[in-house]
């Protein structure tokens, strides 16, 4: 499922453009790669520690998997 934001509206697309920035800054040009190949293949690691163990500091300086409570299989 996708959602979509509202054309010509900032405010709902500051939090995808600072993610863009950060996933810029922090992977996509963080280092020289040889290959696009390299760069794809630091991506996953990339997003494993951006989610599982850098803390954000909007959520009290916890990873977001922290705050994530649907997981499949993970239910009560």
């Amino acid at each position: 499922m996708y959602k979509r934001t509202r054309p010509y509206r900032p405010q709902t697309n500051g939090k995808i453009e600072r993610f863009h920035r950060t996933l810029a800054d922090g992977w996509a040009f963080a280092k020289f790669y040889d290959s696009e190949d390299e760069r794809l293949a630091a991506l996953a690691p990339w997003i494993h520690q951006y989610n599982h163990h850098r803390p954000h500091s909007a959520i009290g300086r916890v990873a977001p998997i922290t705050r994530l409570d649907n997981l499949a299989g993970h239910h009560s």
